[in-house]
């Protein structure tokens, strides 16, 4: 397959089990950058081995990973995928076609739709896993991730393609692993919201936890995934209401962010 000036960039930290997979699912990208942030598996080895150029960065939050991947790309427009995402075939053909006409022009990004594998089956019904748009592939100059340390998004201006072809999320392969990153993610967004001096109000909390249930299993149809989608509408009001409980111990005792991060290291997942 021919190759294209594009570089396919892939921020990690402990993804031996996903890399290869993720790499070779772009054999057009003239470049593959994976910019690692110290794992202490076999990452590192694999990704070069997939013809990877790997580099290093201490872990400065997803935004601002992600940025520095940008800025360290040998090519102006840049795939970005997660170590557990890979392309279908269908959308590897999609972009080899539809590339060249959208370097060729003035816009500054294109939107993917991502499917999500959750207990090793596709999610059906549930909203957000079901071809949820993401922006993903974007001109370096016209267009930057925000600088949040988690839910980061990418900032740019005018109106994008939309590609029709998904791209595939491996969605943590147990829950162990997606209880591990509610605790990681809750962390980062709790750290955002102390930096920003965001107000306490934990009588939200019982509601939001109720509201955010609801949101997911019925009006986002995960109950049309049985039982897959109870746990997936669950996990994420769970999460909602952790987050709010966590910052709400943060402000009223300050020495609980080391003492986590303390904790959060120990276990290998404070990033």
């Amino acid at each position: 397959m021919s190759t294209l000036p594009i570089t396919l960039a892939v921020i990690t930290y402990n993804e031996a089990a996903n890399i290869a997979r993720c790499l070779d699912s772009v054999p057009f990208a003239a470049e593959k950058l994976v910019l690692d942030s110290g794992s202490e598996d076999a990452t590192v080895a694999i990704a070069r081995a997939h013809g990877a150029r790997v580099e290093h960065q201490d872990w400065l939050g997803f935004g601002p990973q992600r940025n520095a991947a940008s800025a360290l790309s040998a090519h102006d427009w840049i795939l970005v995928l997660d170590a557990d995402e890979y392309l279908s075939p269908e959308l590897a053909a999609e972009l080899q076609q539809r590339l060249p006409a959208l370097m060729a022009g003035t816009g500054a990004a294109a939107w993917l739709r991502r499917s999500t594998i959750y207990m090793g089956k596709p999610m059906r019904w549930y909203r957000p896993a079901v071809g949820e748009k993401m922006a993903r592939l974007y001109h370096r100059g016209r267009a930057r991730w925000s600088d949040a340390r988690v839910h980061e998004s990418l900032r740019f201006d005018g109106e994008a393609p939309t590609l029709r072809a998904p791209f595939n999320h491996i969605n943590n392969p147990t829950l162990v692993h997606k209880q591990l990153k509610v605790l990681r993610y809750s962390e980062l967004k709790c750290r955002d919201w102390l930096d920003k001096g965001k107000p306490v109000r934990m009588w939200q909390t019982p509601f939001v936890l109720l509201f955010a249930f609801i949101k997911d299993y019925v009006f986002r149809l995960a109950f049309l995934d049985g039982w897959r989608g109870y746990m997936v509408a669950h996990t994420a009001a769970t999460y909602a209401a952790y987050k709010r409980m966590r910052y709400y111990e943060m402000r009223h005792n300050p020495d609980s962010v080391a003492l986590a991060a303390d904790a959060l290291s120990r276990h290998a997942i404070d990033r």
